[in-house]
């Protein structure tokens, strides 16, 4: 088989033609990059975090009064894997659940001060190691990478959320 031969045709969503080979080993390479990077910035601030928990943090902040049902769908886990993983957190200091107003049998999810100054210092730090690596690239390199990254983003239904940014 060639290297730029398709991979999986039927995963095109837009052409005829799937990703080739050559196209799937450049997102597994800069994976790896990316995820040395992201696990980094959860270890310079606080070694006790899994990548799960990160995860959580962020989704947690990111949806206002979730529950751990929603927090479950999320990450595409069953529910008692994310109340376990919430439960670590919220003995940690880092969630707090409150009764709903809406209805008193559903707990929702926030971050409480802590959860949320640990989730800025992981971020800042995330930031920060992402530009050393931007820097060293050159500036059409870089357009070209971030419109190509929004793009994986959307095709894999993450949302956009600008509060990271500089």
């Amino acid at each position: 088989m060639r290297q730029d031969e398709q991979v999986s045709p039927s995963s095109a969503r837009t052409s005829g033609r799937g990703p080739s080979r050559s196209q799937v080993r450049a997102v597994m390479d800069a994976s790896r990059v990316l995820v040395a990077l992201i696990a980094e910035s959860v270890a310079e601030v606080d070694d006790h975090v899994t990548p799960t928990q990160m995860r959580i943090l962020v989704l947690v902040d990111r949806l206002p009064g979730a529950n751990l049902s929603a927090v479950a769908e999320a990450l595409d886990v069953h529910p008692s894997n994310a109340t376990r993983a919430v439960d670590r957190l919220v003995r940690a200091g880092f969630v707090a659940r409150t009764e709903s107003e809406r209805d008193r049998r559903n707990l929702e999810l926030s971050l409480t001060d802590e959860g949320s100054a640990l989730l800025h210092r992981v971020m800042e730090h995330r930031r920060r190691a992402f530009e050393r690596v931007l820097r060293q690239m050159e500036p059409g390199d870089r357009e070209s990478l971030a419109g190509a990254l929004d793009a994986f983003a959307r095709a894999a239904g993450e949302p956009e959320d600008s509060r990271w940014a500089p």
